[in-house]
């Protein structure tokens, strides 16, 4: 079979599309990962055909202005859609269409607009992916979104009133996706009452790339969704692992704390790694802190022996030799801080980072900090808190159920299964 799997976004949201493309593959099966240009290499690396689709990301994030946009608390997912996507979905529309000639199904992404249009017009299935229990907007077990913090404290009040918010949310955002109406007239479409939200989930099916573990399926999933557990990869480049200098620092002493924006937040760290090294230092712990490309986050203060700075490390092979995780609380961040069994504190900035840090919260195993927050004192004082029982402890238990679920296999075998009834 020949599958088109699409995706955009940061690598929470590139790393399980290859992971599940790799076992796509390795089934004896063609696949194709359509996705921005500046992922050409790390997709060919891996064995996988590639297929740019605009919009190429690849002056975006080097742009501090846009990235200080689309990391904004309360319209940072506002700005993303409207301002990064939208103005390219026709171009998406005729790259995806390209790309998606003679496929069996295609896979979709919360941000792969054209995907739809493109199953519309060519008849061929397509089913969508969840990165993250917030994609669902349950009214069951309502995701913390963000900007509408103040409405955790009417979290009790039922699945009732949490419809109704979700439906005004909906209707706020109704002219976000005018761009793909535009396109539906120009294609001979009918208009969606919704452009943005009509379309979001596949009659097919929805698969949810996360664990039970983080989320139990609620009653107004979308029809047809199977959660498979977390599709796992995290190299840098195929091939790459851990350095040997990071190796040799993590068996010189005791396990140390991680500190980690992932790889989008991480260009809008702020003072974060400051802090972070001063309260690791205030802690008396040792620390590893994965800065990025940016120059922005470069230390002001020289480290000492007992601090590892670099630019990136595999998450599968660092995490589980620390005492602790900081971060961001991106899915891709998250799902590897779980499956190292170790406890974590959250930082989240927007997106659906605020529902992770709820979530893993909610399983007692992290301690979350508001960015706002975010101060070497605090952090100090929080880490001291974390690194005993029952946080650890219960960060083991978690380690070990997630242990039980292959999300890859899950993923594969159902699209197989999918693909095949549709063909």
């Amino acid at each position: 079979m020949k599958f088109l799997l699409t995706t955009f976004g940061s690598f929470g949201d590139l790393h399980p599309y290859i992971a599940v493309g790799k076992g796509l593959r390795e089934r004896g099966h063609a696949v194709t990962l359509a996705t921005s240009e500046i992922y050409r290499a790390k997709v060919e690396g891996e064995g996988l055909a590639f297929h740019a689709v605009r919009p190429d990301m690849s002056g975006v994030i080097d742009d501090p202005e846009t990235m200080r946009r689309a990391f904004h608390k309360r319209t940072g997912t506002e700005y993303v859609v409207r301002k990064m996507f939208m103005p390219f979905v026709e171009q998406a529309f005729e790259d995806t269409l390209a790309a998606g000639s003679g496929m069996d199904l295609i896979v979709g992404h919360g941000l792969a607009f054209a995907v739809p249009l493109v199953s519309e017009i060519t008849k061929t299935p397509w089913i969508s992916i969840a990165l993250a229990p917030s994609y669902m907007l349950s009214a069951h077990d309502p995701p913390c979104m963000p900007g509408m913090e103040l409405f955790e404290a009417f979290r009790q009040f039922g699945p009732g009133f949490w419809r109704m918010i979700w439906k005004l949310a909906k209707f706020s955002a109704r002219g976000w996706g005018e761009p793909v109406n535009r396109l539906r007239t120009r294609l001979g479409l009918p208009k969606r009452a919704n452009p943005l939200m009509d379309d979001v989930f596949s009659p097919l099916g929805t698969q949810a790339w996360f664990s039970r573990t983080l989320a139990q399926p609620q009653p107004d999933w979308p029809p047809k969704t199977m959660v498979t557990g977390f599709p796992f990869y995290d190299r840098r480049d195929a091939g790459s692992g851990m350095s040997a200098e990071l190796r040799q620092f993590l068996n010189a002493g005791p396990p140390p704390v991680v500190f980690t924006l992932g790889s989008s937040a991480v260009f809008h760290a702020g003072d974060f790694y400051q802090e972070s090294l001063r309260a690791a230092r205030i802690a008396g712990l040792r620390a590893v802190l994965l800065i990025g490309r940016d120059a922005r986050n470069q230390l002001t203060e020289p480290p000492d022996d007992s601090v590892f700075v670099a630019e990136y490390a595999p998450y599968s092979e660092l995490l589980p030799h620390a005492a602790a995780t900081v971060h961001q609380g991106g899915i891709g961040t998250t799902a590897q801080a779980l499956r190292a069994g170790r406890p974590m504190i959250v930082v989240p900035y927007s997106h659906d980072q605020p529902d992770n840090a709820r979530c893993v919260a909610r399983l007692r195993v992290a301690r979350v900090v508001k960015r706002s927050q975010y101060g070497a004192d605090r952090v100090a004082r929080e880490l001291t808190g974390l690194l005993g029982a029952p946080h650890v402890d219960t960060a083991r238990r978690v380690a070990m159920e997630l242990s039980r679920e292959d999300g890859v296999q899950n993923a594969c075998e159902n699209l197989l299964s999918l693909g095949h009834n549709s063909v």
